[in-house]
């Protein structure tokens, strides 16, 4: 197998930090290829996310980013291959040498780039400096510390507790891009429909991250179909207190567009700017009024983007 430059980590997010790991990798895989050819940039990642197998259920960090979003990012990023290691208790048991030998090893690296704050093996025993140890005289490995944006350090809790705030500037300063999720549009309760702003409604799953409760200006775009265009939207998180509902939703209107037939699509919707907190409102007609306002502050502050 040719020598390869791999990078590894978990991943979640691939924000700034991340984006940093995969560029120094690209970088190192050209000046380790030969005759003008890099070497493959590998990317090594883990799923399920470790804590859901070694630590309590509540222990459990909501994800930034579903696998399939995070294998898009990588490569946008730089990876050649991305490679996903099914995390189990075995493998949160094995020594920091078999855990090398058997994920690094077939991969044949030249170089293993890594975060400082990387462990690996058994109690998370092994350190960078383990896997130097490990795998001197066959790879050279380079950590990196951790990547700062506005004098903070960038982690993928940082941007957790962003979202929980409604901050969404915050998470994508450290994200390199806004905040977004994903998913397939299904039948709502048709309400919006009736006061004037149809909506593509979403499902919240539970071990997703979400902005916080509120109403937000962001984009739309259906994922099946390779060139479809963002569309500019105003979108709700939350319950919609004012008709007593109970399941958690992301709900978005595109602007101007009453003849979209999303149902059974998938979409992404990324969050922009916080507009409001989540709102009960005494009447239908406060609640309309409202949205046309939602509507006219989601329009000026995307005008330009």
């Amino acid at each position: 197998m040719t020598r390869s430059v791999v990078a590894i980590g978990n991943f979640d997010g691939v924000h700034a930090g991340h984006q940093k790991l995969l560029a120094t990798a690209v970088e190192r895989a050209a000046e380790l290829g030969a005759d003008g050819r890099p070497l493959p940039v590998i990317v090594v990642t883990f799923w399920p996310h470790p804590m859901s197998v070694v630590a309590p259920p509540d222990r459990m960090p909501q994800l930034l980013t579903t696998l399939a979003d995070r294998i898009d990012l990588l490569r946008r990023y730089g990876a050649d291959q991305v490679r996903v290691v099914q995390f189990t208790r075995e493998v949160a048991g094995w020594s920091p040498e078999q855990f090398i030998e058997t994920i690094l090893g077939p991969l044949e690296p030249a170089l293993v780039v890594v975060g400082r704050n990387f462990t690996f093996g058994h109690r998370a025993s092994g350190t960078p400096q383990t896997m130097r140890q490990v795998g001197e005289g066959r790879f050279a490995v380079e950590v990196l510390d951790l990547a700062s944006v506005d004098s903070e350090q960038t982690c993928s809790t940082l941007v957790r507790n962003a979202l929980k705030k409604g901050d969404v500037a915050t998470a994508a300063r450290h994200l390199g891009r806004p905040f977004r999720v994903r998913g397939v549009v299904i039948m709502g309760d048709q309400r919006g429909r009736k006061l004037g702003y149809p909506t593509a409604n979403m499902p919240v799953a539970a071990e997703m991250a979400v902005p916080a409760d509120g109403v937000y200006a962001g984009w739309l775009r259906r994922l099946d179909e390779p060139d479809a265009p963002r569309l500019p939207a105003a979108i709700s998180v939350g319950t919609n207190p004012t008709f007593d509902g109970i399941e958690r939703r992301v709900e978005s209107y595109v602007l101007d567009r009453t003849d979209l037939d999303l149902y059974g699509v998938e979409v992404a919707v990324e969050f922009v700017h916080h507009l409001r907190g989540q709102v009960r409102f005494a009447s239908v007609d406060e609640l309309v009024a409202q949205m046309a306002t939602d509507v006219a502050n989601t329009r000026r502050l995307l005008a330009g983007n």
